[in-house]
């Protein structure tokens, strides 16, 4: 759960432009498009003041065990959302798919994660161009989940 903690001081900020999962963009898609595209949810709970919409069992996502959206209740903006996918996901396909390590000294203008550790000492990439937080099981070679979430919120 520690690890859940860190992200949660990772990204809380203000909302702006982030990279969409499913045609759901942290920062600018509202609650009722969840509901629209996905259905009604396994779950619905609140937690720190956050409506968590969660999608698991046989209401999973596909390609998913599960899918949690936080929104905020206040304006309905979906803040963050959290992925589990269902597929081993290798450090490969990752780094292919939304770029490689960023080089040291100035950022490039694509986007590249920077390497960083829980403080349970597991790896995760930071893309902060992105607004998205990959983190690897134990193993430190495949995928436990990603985080979505705003730009300004991953910096």
């Amino acid at each position: 759960m520690r690890t859940f903690a860190l992200v949660a001081i990772l990204f809380a900020a203000v909302p702006a432009a982030a990279k969409p999962w499913q045609g759901i963009e942290p920062g600018v898609s509202k609650r009722e498009e969840v509901l629209k595209k996905f259905g009604e949810p396994s779950r619905t709970v609140t937690q720190d003041g956050k409506e968590v919409i969660a999608y698991f069992s046989k209401e999973a996502i596909k390609g998913t065990t599960q899918t949690q959206f936080k929104v905020d209740p206040a304006t309905q903006l979906v803040e963050r959302i959290d992925v589990f996918p269902g597929p081993v996901i290798d450090k490969e396909t990752i780094e292919n798919s939304y770029g490689p390590a960023c080089p040291a000294g100035p950022a490039p203008a694509t986007p590249c994660y920077l390497r960083k550790l829980t403080d349970d000492f597991r790896t995760y990439f930071l893309y902060p161009k992105l607004g998205l937080a990959i983190f690897f099981n134990e193993d430190g070679k495949t995928v436990h989940s990603f985080i979505f979430t705003t730009q300004k919120a991953a910096k």
